[in-house]
This record gives C-alpha cells, structure tokens and sequence, in this order.
C-alpha cells in the first residue's frame, strides 16, 4: 500500500506491535542515540500508542518536551494513560492532528516521522510542515515499514525532503524499515 491517506492504523492494530517486545525489532535508546540530548524538544508525529514518546521523553527528561501528535484521539488517550503510569505525563504533550495538518507552532529539535508517512494525504506538503517546525540545526528521521511502502516510495520521499530544503545526513540500519535522517540546515 502506497500513500493512502483513507488507511490509518486503528487503535486496536496497534496493540499488535506497539509492546514491549517490539524494544527487541527497535530499540528507542539506541536508534535515537546520536540525536536526542536532554531538554531537548521533539516532535512524535503519527506517535500512535506512544511507543516512541515515551522512549524519547526519557532520553529528553525532565527539561525536554515531546510533542506526541496522531490523528486518532484513542491513541492520545493511551499515550496519556501510558505516560501517567510512567511518571513522564509532564514531558509528553499530546496533540491532534488533522490529515493535512500538524497543528504544532512549537518549535522542536527533532522530529520523528516513524511508519506513518505513506498514511498522509499530501507528504510534500507535510515534509514542508515538519522543516518549518525544525529549529536550525534539527534532525528529522524517517522511517517506513518495507514490508508496506516500495523503494521507489521511498526515494521519492526523499527527493520531497530534499526539495523542501532538508540535506541528507544518515541512512540508518533500522530493522524492518528504511529509514533516512534529514538535517534542517
């Protein structure tokens, strides 16, 4: 399936692959390393349950921000339950999204885009979203599931980063997916 704005992943799908076992196919910690510091801001996008958010607002802590945004109000709500129990509900900020827009004027240092790219109407319009979000000097990494988005998918969402005005940085090993980390000159 190729950019499908009519298919999100429902909140039930998600509890398929949003556990803990999924630390062993994609480690937060180490995939995410070499680019989030503490109080950092960083920008969760189709964040889903959280899996993410909550990895991230650890390595952020308790001077950093995330900003976990989905489309889907049940996925916000776990992300909030799931961030309560973790004692991490003051640095994850959840926000709806519609499936043309962000809604975020805040500013961030990193943003993830993880397997939801294909799922957005217009991602030419939604890479240029998330470079005006980036700070000077912010990373976005993306990510896509190979099992679900082609190469030429993908490489066509880079040259749309690119053209945005995002310089290549990184090309990942990250299991299952391919992934590219942008920097926001």
């Amino acid at each position: 399936m190729e950019n499908n704005c009519n298919y999100v992943c429902p909140v039930w799908m998600a509890y398929t692959f949003d556990n803990p076992l999924r630390r062993l196919i994609h480690n937060p910690a180490r995939m995410f390393k070499d680019y989030l510091k503490p109080g950092m801001q960083v920008l969760d996008l189709g964040c889903g349950m959280g899996f993410f958010s909550l990895a991230m607002a650890k390595i952020v802590g308790e001077t950093g921000k995330v900003y976990a945004v989905d489309l889907q109000p049940g996925m916000l709500k776990q992300v909030r339950k799931r961030a309560q129990k973790r004692n991490l509900q003051n640095t994850i900020v959840t926000q709806t999204c519609q499936p043309d827009k962000i809604n975020l004027t805040q500013k961030v240092d990193f943003a993830l885009a993880f397997w939801m790219i294909h799922e957005t109407p217009d991602y030419k319009a939604f890479l240029r979203q998330i470079y005006e979000l980036l700070n000077p000097g912010g990373i976005f990494f993306l990510a896509d599931p190979k099992h679900h988005v082609s190469k030429k998918f993908f490489l066509q969402a880079i040259t749309y980063a690119q053209n945005a005005g995002f310089r290549t940085e990184a090309s990942p090993k990250v299991n299952l997916s391919r992934a590219m980390v942008f920097l926001k000159p």
